[in-house]
């Protein structure tokens, strides 16, 4: 899978996350379920319900480093279901889940997807040696 579509799932992971609680929730829920289930009405009943556990979740844990962690856990939990519903699409079904995925992000005002080929390490902290110096340009092909 491209390094685009990684980033989409972890972007669709994180806004199932930030929407628990919000306006956004019930849109998101609709469309997450819909997208998942692929046209099986009792699978979208059954993604409704993960969704709830997750917002139940979410609402559930305690503030600070549990509630941290509990929002790691479970936008990984989102991010690999999306994942897998990318990967196991055909090119052009691939296409059209990649746009309806943007599209629920989109919705919840979460953080931009991934939208070029262009990464920006001008804020980035390494750890160890850093060999040479300058611009790094990469490019990943589609």
């Amino acid at each position: 899978m491209t390094e685009a579509l990684l980033v989409l799932a972890a972007s669709g992971g994180g806004a199932v996350v930030q929407a628990a609680g919000t306006d956004a929730w019930q849109a998101l829920c609709g469309g997450v379920a819909k997208l998942l289930a692929r046209g099986r009405a009792d699978q979208e009943r059954a993604e409704l319900e993960r969704l709830d556990r997750t917002r139940t979740a979410l609402e559930a844990a305690p503030d600070g480093d549990a509630a941290e962690r509990t929002r790691i856990a479970q936008a990984a939990v989102w991010q690999t279901r999306f994942e897998t519903l990318l990967e196991d699409a055909d090119e052009p079904e691939r296409r059209r889940i990649a746009a309806e995925l943007t599209a629920l992000i989109a919705q919840t005002g979460a953080a931009p997807t991934y939208t070029g080929d262009h990464v920006d390490f001008r804020n980035a902290t390494f750890n160890g040696p850093v060999l040479g110096s300058g611009t790094q340009h990469n490019h990943f092909q589609r």
